[in-house]
């Protein structure tokens, strides 16, 4: 073999057995998909798909007039029993007593009225003057009069104990339950106006604008922090060597220079064959996804570029 032959192999040997094992896979973000809470239509898109998003920007507003119309229902009767527990706390006006009293004064008299034509009669049936019809008549007068008396001292002095302690937790629960009807029904509404939930980049608008979507259905893909990290495949023999913040060294096509970045995540258990189905020689062969996040400067790196990431 001619020594520049030699030479080569040799240099090419070197090179191969110094070159770091490399852990391959791509870069990624994360996917946040926002579902649609209702069959409503889609009336304003206001950030164009692709650009980047903050916490809290509007993405999608869907039409709210129904909603609305059932907020202001829950506020109505929220109202309506608000006034009754307020009605049964302050108890009864001094008019409704004064009304409640008139009357048991005038059962009182037309009781008098009724025992005295009863006497009458009674005296006069003694003598004959006076037919049984007539006594009989007089006695039911009498006793309705009696029982007129009797409900309307309960009618006032109702008025007077005020309102029984039962009443007053129904009532209270009552109100406690509109309450619960109102909140839900303005978390609905809220629901309805779209808005990020993480900084990032809007992705994808699924649904176009007039258009009424499905409940549950995607209305706005946000790829979810500033850089992308590199999901690879750490083999098993490299797995006991990595650690959760551990620094890596990426590599990414298309770019010259390495990047630092750190290990935010790793599985536990390997992604193919099960350990117990593996000889020695083949647990060499176990892959364990792994994601290692690149430093907020790297922002413009895209998703889906191949990346290698430098194993210890």
């Amino acid at each position: 073999m001619k020594p520049c032959v030699l030479l080569l192999l040799l240099i090419i040997t070197g090179c191969q057995q110094n070159s770091p094992s490399l852990a391959l896979g791509t870069l990624e973000r994360d996917r946040i998909a926002l579902t649609a809470t209702a069959n409503e239509i889609v009336i304003a898109l206001p950030v164009a798909a692709g650009q980047l998003v903050k916490k809290g920007d509007v993405l999608v507003e869907l039409d709210e007039t129904l909603q609305i119309a059932q907020v202001n229902r829950a506020k109505a009767e929220l109202l309506k029993t608000q006034a009754y527990l307020d009605k049964l706390e302050n108890g009864a006006r001094p008019e409704e007593v004064g009304k409640a009293s008139a009357q048991v004064t005038g059962a009182k008299a037309a009781l008098l009225e009724s025992e005295i034509n009863y006497q009458r009669l009674q005296d006069l049936a003694k003598n004959n003057l006076a037919s049984q019809a007539e006594l009989t008549k007089s006695i039911a007068i009498r006793d309705e009069t009696i029982a007129n008396l009797k409900s309307a001292q309960q009618t006032l002095m109702q008025l007077i104990n005020g309102t029984r302690l039962e009443d007053l937790v129904i009532a209270e629960a009552q109100l406690a339950a509109a309450q619960a009807v109102l909140a839900s029904e303005n978390k609905k509404l809220k629901n309805l106006t779209i808005t990020a939930t993480r900084d990032g980049i809007l992705d994808n608008l699924p649904w176009n604008l007039g258009e009424r979507v499905t409940m549950g259905s995607p209305l706005a893909i946000v790829l979810a922090g500033k850089a992308p990290y590199a999901r690879v495949y750490v083999p098993e023999t490299a797995r006991v060597k990595i650690k959760i913040g551990q620094t890596l060294t990426v590599r990414v096509d298309g770019l010259t220079q390495t990047i630092e970045g750190k290990v935010r995540w790793i599985a536990n258990e390997p992604a193919f064959s099960p350990y117990y189905a593996l000889n020695q020689t083949d647990r060499a062969r176990l892959m364990y996804l792994t994601e290692v996040q690149l430093p907020d400067t790297q922002q413009a790196l895209p998703n889906g570029l191949p990346a290698q990431v430098e194993l210890p």
